[in-house]
């Protein structure tokens, strides 16, 4: 198992975690975003996902476990960056938020992609 001794202590969550904060904000500020409750829920599902699946595998306790958690909030990452281009495409936020976002998105999905290559390294 990696050498943490709690998952707040993986920057890879703790990047999730701020990236949380600024998708509720934006959701939450912009009169489109906010009244568009499809697109404004699932990007915060997504989002609070890859958080939540870095926590949960961490606290299984096994690395195979935690392997494919890990797995699981990339994926969502890969979401939330969908859903980001659909948000910019139609309006909802502008060029700036729009890259401010996929990049800090893209971050955390290095990062995970990062720890997960030292969890199979261990195995």
């Amino acid at each position: 198992m990696a050498k943490f001794s709690s998952f707040e202590e993986i920057i890879s969550w703790q990047k999730a975690r701020e990236l949380n904060v600024v998708i509720y904000k934006i959701t939450n500020s912009n009169d489109l975003f906010s009244k568009d409750f499809g697109l404004r829920d699932q990007i915060r599902r997504a989002s609070v996902s890859i958080s939540s699946n870095i926590a949960e595998g961490f606290e299984r306790q096994t690395t195979k476990e935690f392997i494919r958690f890990l797995y699981i909030a990339k994926a969502s990452a890969g979401e939330v960056r969908s859903q980001l281009y659909l948000a910019f495409d139609i309006k909802y936020i502008d060029k700036n938020e729009f890259e401010e976002l996929k990049l800090k998105t893209n971050e955390v999905s290095k990062l995970i992609s990062g720890l997960l290559k030292y969890l199979h390294s261990t195995l």
